[in-house]
């Protein structure tokens, strides 16, 4: 098998409608399979561990399982392939992947599940590597909220460069490399900025770089809205097939990334701002007790 064959493997129904294909190309449905089988070894082993945590693993399995049902619609579904062919479709793709896959596998906190599927030699190399200076030099780095949202946003700016982005269209390895960016800088935005136990003090900073974050994505869906030009005519080349003009269908693709996509960033800024304020008045209310009681 050639290599683009197997970046570009399809499955389509309907007789002339590639569109319609579902993507079985191995570099996808591989990682999605083998990522769907570790999550739930590791989480049957821990459910028989502790019957007191089972509400907990209950919750962050429904969140694994949508975030990953959601993923593998993005990359396997006929969305894939139409989004080759409609700049709406592909802009849907992305957002599914940043916006709404990343952030539910985030917080269903898959880690432990995943390395309790692992043998316990294994999970000990992997353990002592973590430990390793310049991994966690590497990783405090990255995994603070301002590199996060900053390694997040050249992502998204990056990849919409228009030589780039067509590129991207034209090799199947280039357009992985776009999804695992997209998808990969989101998993790591949103774990450095959505609440954990102990970093209650950081939802301040968390709301100041998701509010940035829906800005920048907002204003590149604008730049799309208002262009009189095309930015993509390669990836409008079938954008009849929603009954629109190639001008027409980046000016939705540009609505739909200015528009929900801005709203679960934003959305998400005002739920931490809440859990902020919430979180500062218990603790004011907790030192002036403390005060009375002295």
């Amino acid at each position: 098998m050639r290599l683009e064959a197997l970046f570009s493997t399809s499955i389509c129904y309907g007789a002339g409608a590639p569109q319609a294909g579902w993507t079985l190309a191995l570099p996808i449905t591989l990682p999605l399979t083998a990522i769907a089988l570790l999550y739930a070894a590791g989480a049957v082993r821990l459910w028989r561990r502790s019957a007191r945590s089972r509400p907990l693993r209950m919750r962050q399995a429904l969140l694994f399982g949508a975030g990953w049902t959601i993923l593998a619609a993005a990359l396997v579904s006929p969305l894939h392939a139409l989004g080759e062919r409609v700049f709406t479709a592909h802009m849907i793709e992305h957002e599914l992947l940043m916006a709404v896959a990343a952030p539910l596998l985030v917080a269903s906190s898959p880690a432990a599940a995943m390395m309790w599927a692992l043998p316990a030699r294994v999970r000990r190399a992997l353990s002592a590597a973590g430990h390793a200076k310049m991994l966690r030099a590497a990783w405090a780095a990255i995994s603070r909220p301002v590199a996060a949202t900053f390694l997040h946003g050249v992502a998204i700016w990056a990849w919409h460069v228009p030589a780039l982005f067509e590129a991207a269209l034209a090799q199947g390895v280039l357009h992985y490399a776009q999804h695992a960016s997209f998808f990969g800088t989101g998993l790591l935005f949103w774990w450095v900025l959505l609440p954990r136990p102990g970093r209650e003090q950081a939802h301040g900073s968390a709301v100041m770089h998701l509010f940035f974050t829906s800005l920048h994505t907002g204003l590149l869906g604008v730049l799309l809205l208002v262009s009189p030009r095309l930015w993509y005519p390669l990836n409008a080349a079938s954008a009849e097939l929603w009954n629109l003009s190639p001008l027409e269908d980046q000016q939705l693709a540009g609505l739909v990334m200015w528009v929900p996509a801005g709203l679960i960033y934003g959305g998400a800024a005002l739920l931490l701002a809440g859990l902020w304020i919430r979180s500062s008045g218990q603790r004011s209310r907790e030192a002036s007790h403390a005060l009375h009681a002295v």
